[in-house]
């Protein structure tokens, strides 16, 4: 079993951006789960070992568009969308992401 966790943070004012809904599956195939991050911006899933395939790509989809809409901002970026590989189906996979209207920047940590 891997863990994949998440934390969105506001680049505008430095706060917990929560409520996003995120959408996280095979690039192309089977959609693995959909929730929203919590009201701290935390995501924390469990990813079953039979929906894990070290060569295949993943895709972890954050709906960012309707969280700057609600703020007031203008919004053309609807999505910010991760693409990844899991190549170890134990391993923890933390992939914080800040967000701002119009850019985003994300890293993977352990």
């Amino acid at each position: 079993m891997a863990i994949l966790t998440s934390h969105t943070l506001n680049g505008t004012d430095g706060t917990h951006a929560g409520g996003i809904k995120v959408t996280f599956s095979l690039v192309g195939g089977e959609k693995i789960f959909e929730t929203k991050m919590d009201e701290g911006g935390r995501l924390n899933e469990k990813i079953g070992s039979e929906h894990i395939d070290p060569t295949a790509t993943y895709e972890l989809v954050f709906e960012t568009g309707s969280y700057w809409i609600e703020r007031g901002y203008n919004q053309i970026l609807d999505q910010v969308v991760l693409r990844f590989k899991m190549p170890d189906p134990t391993a923890d996979y933390h992939m914080p992401v800040i967000i701002s209207p119009n850019s985003y920047s994300v890293w993977w940590s352990s």
